[in-house]
């Protein structure tokens, strides 16, 4: 346990909170993108979509894909985050980070973008499902960008603490 970090923790925590409720609303537009453009966690930009861009039909389809599309994106990123944090070498290293933040980044994004077309169309429970799940993630970003990898620690030899031997001294 100790080659663990807060950042990786924190990221693993994240994941396995937006694997699964991300995943499920991408899964449902895929099928039914009308349909499910419409849900809770969807609403803010589909009523955004349609009054204030007057966008209608297949256009809305369009768009309720690439809110999937979107969403997908960051998952895979999450994913490839758990999947480098099996091995214990790129976790000390700090290696998995690019994938977390990648994927926050993206997440981020699209969830502070549906947070402000929630609070244009007068949404507030999607108001504040968006705001906590941006507030998740950009924690999550705060924590990786202090958080320095873990130094290693060598060891002073008496060789190391003698002064330099040069080739004629004896």
């Amino acid at each position: 346990m100790s080659n663990w970090r807060i950042g990786s923790i924190n990221g693993a925590l994240l994941a396995a909170y937006f694997i699964p409720v991300w995943g499920m609303v991408a899964y449902n537009i895929m099928f039914a993108p009308v349909h499910a453009l419409y849900e809770q966690p969807n609403i803010s930009a589909a009523l955004f979509v349609s009054d204030h861009l007057h966008v209608a039909g297949i256009n809305l389809v369009r768009v309720a894909w690439l809110l999937a599309l979107g969403r997908f994106a960051a998952l895979v990123f999450l994913a490839v985050f758990l999947v480098l944090l099996c091995w214990p070498s790129t976790r000390r290293s700090g290696a998995c980070d690019e994938a977390l933040g990648v994927a926050l980044a993206i997440g981020s994004l699209l969830s502070f973008a549906c947070m402000v077309m929630a609070s244009q169309v007068g949404e507030s429970g999607a108001l504040r499902l968006h705001a906590t799940e941006l507030l998740l993630m950009l924690g999550a970003a705060i924590v990786l960008v202090f958080q320095r990898p873990a130094q290693k620690v060598e060891a002073t030899s008496a060789v190391a603490l003698a002064g330099p031997r040069f080739a004629d001294s004896r």
